[in-house]
């Protein structure tokens, strides 16, 4: 499948996701410990992020393990490079590794990693190595913020399925298996995208591509994220809900984590 067909897709059935609030949330949270100049995006997808960290003027490096994702996100960048002024204008460096051993061969001042991506390390090891390469990553004093679906969110998404969507440019079918003893979900998403600029046989009507994707998530209790971001190093380990700056509930959907690695001597 090509890049750009791929791109549509990702970034079709992502358009309505919170952005806007993540960048917020980061943003709250720089405001009250200190504003980073150079900032990693561990899970960058397509860029959507990284690309208006770089168009505020920050210094960011977006990680993530798909090649073809960070194809997209090159490609969006380099569209978007003109848009902001000259003299605010930051970078943009993306890499391709896998986050549970990420190195940049320096520190920096923040990482953030959003859109649930912690939940696809299926493994407690994964996590807490992850945690682990990130601290190594940061500066002293640096801050670490990172967002992860809950185990009620992933339960709810078990119990509301199947989900269908039917759009003239796009459908899918999605259906979700549970596995209640490891609170994992294996996500199945079959989806029939339309062909821009093509017509069938008869030279008249519409086609469409089918891509079937699956994505598996595990969801831990917070009480073991905080002990693997404490045991990794950070001192200072904050936890928040659904996008505010409120303590977890029973009904919290997405947790949010705020680590700092202490400053040395």
């Amino acid at each position: 499948m090509a890049y750009e067909q791929f791109s549509f897709v990702y970034d079709r059935l992502m358009e309505d996701m919170p952005y806007d609030e993540w960048l917020e949330f980061a943003g709250k949270c720089w405001q009250q410990h200190g504003e980073p100049r150079t900032v990693v995006d561990l899970g960058c997808g397509t860029g959507t992020l990284s690309i208006p960290l770089m168009q505020l003027g920050y210094e960011v490096i977006g990680i993530d393990l798909s090649e073809d994702m960070l194809a997209i996100a090159r490609g969006k960048a380099d569209d978007a490079a003109g848009l902001a002024p000259a003299a605010k204008r930051g970078s943009l460096l993306l890499l391709q590794q896998d986050i549970r051993e990420w190195s940049i061969g320096r520190t920096v001042d923040a990482v953030i990693s959003f859109c649930d991506c912690f939940n696809y390390l299926l493994e407690p090891e994964d996590l807490t190595a992850a945690f682990r390469h990130t601290y190594e990553a940061l500066k002293p004093g640096g801050m670490f913020i990172f967002d992860m679906h809950t185990p009620l969110q992933l339960r709810s998404y078990a119990e509301s399925q199947p989900f269908l969507l039917n759009e003239d440019d796009v459908a899918y079918i999605w259906t979700c298996d549970f596995d209640e003893e490891r609170c994992e979900i294996e996500h199945a998403l079959t989806l029939f995208v339309k062909e821009e600029e093509q017509q069938g046989k008869n030279g008249s009507g519409e086609r469409f591509y089918r891509v079937d994707e699956t994505h598996v998530q595990r969801a831990y209790p917070s009480a073991f994220i905080e002990k693997g971001l404490r045991e990794a190093g950070f001192s200072q380990v904050s936890v928040y809900s659904d996008f505010s700056f409120g303590g977890l509930t029973e009904a919290t959907e997405r947790a949010f984590y705020v680590a700092i690695k202490p400053i040395q001597g």
